[in-house]
């Protein structure tokens, strides 16, 4: 299974391998305040992209589109968290206060298509 939620909000799936997936750390947060298994900077959206970007929901779909091709292009990362996925529970972890268009959400759809459908490529 996999959930998502903001590293700002109290620990709800304490039972859950946590993966942060921000290419930058969180502000205002300490490594040893929170609760992280993984730092996953590398699985995050380019610089670029993710300035482009700026969580505007008009550019929502063309960004899931650009992602989605820079994490066809990181797979042994993302078969990394699949493979976790499989094992146990997993949340991805994210800082932005937009809760509907973020990377998290992107990746763990990203993430759900690949698990079920078996395809290498989105």
């Amino acid at each position: 299974m996999i959930r998502i939620e903001r590293i700002y909000d109290n620990i709800k799936c304490g039972d859950s391998y946590r993966i942060l997936v921000d290419r930058l750390w969180p502000r205002g947060l300490s490594k040893d305040r929170i609760k992280i298994d993984l730092w996953a900077k590398d699985i995050a959206p380019t610089n670029s992209l993710r300035r482009w970007f700026a969580h505007d929901e008009k550019k929502w779909d063309e960004f899931k589109l650009r992602y989605f091709k820079e994490l066809d292009q990181n797979s042994v990362l993302v078969n990394t968290i699949i493979d976790k996925a499989k094992e146990e529970s997993i949340t991805l972890l994210y800082a932005a206060k937009e809760k509907k268009f973020n990377n998290a959400v992107a990746l763990m759809e990203y993430l759900v298509y690949k698990m079920t459908s078996g395809e290498s490529e989105f």
